[in-house]
């Protein structure tokens, strides 16, 4: 193989690598802890809460806080910043919607068992 030949493998070899990594995590941008706040708008909840998830490749995960029940986050946070989240604790489940952009975020959530409907905000922690 010429010199020429090698380098130019070489480029096409670093290049492709360069978008494989890209593509391979697009959602890495909303990637860090987010600090939650969540509003009442209807129903019985709470008038407001706040909560702590670490977003991860799209994936998100629940950090509790000091002496809070336990709770399940699921569901995927895309690549455009489309907030799509299932949130449980106990019996009662939540359905989070809505968009990230940037360092912050907003939406609505609706916990349709007890009638309670409102809206989120949220804050990108410093990495």
């Amino acid at each position: 193989m010429t010199s020429l030949a090698k380098r130019t493998a070489v480029a096409l070899g670093l290049g492709l690598t360069m978008i494989g990594g890209a593509l391979a995590a697009p959602g890495a941008k909303h990637d860090g802890i987010w600090s939650v706040q969540l509003a009442t708008d209807s129903g019985t909840c709470d008038s407001s809460a706040s909560y702590s998830i670490a977003v991860e490749n799209g994936s998100v995960r629940y950090i509790p806080s000091p002496g809070s029940s336990p709770a399940t986050v699921s569901g995927r946070i895309g690549p455009d910043g489309t907030v799509d989240l299932d949130i449980r604790r106990s019996i009662a489940k939540a359905d989070a919607s809505g968009r990230l952009n940037g360092k912050s975020g907003s939406g609505t959530w609706q916990l349709a068992m007890l009638g309670c409907s409102g809206r989120w905000t949220a804050q990108k922690r410093p990495a």
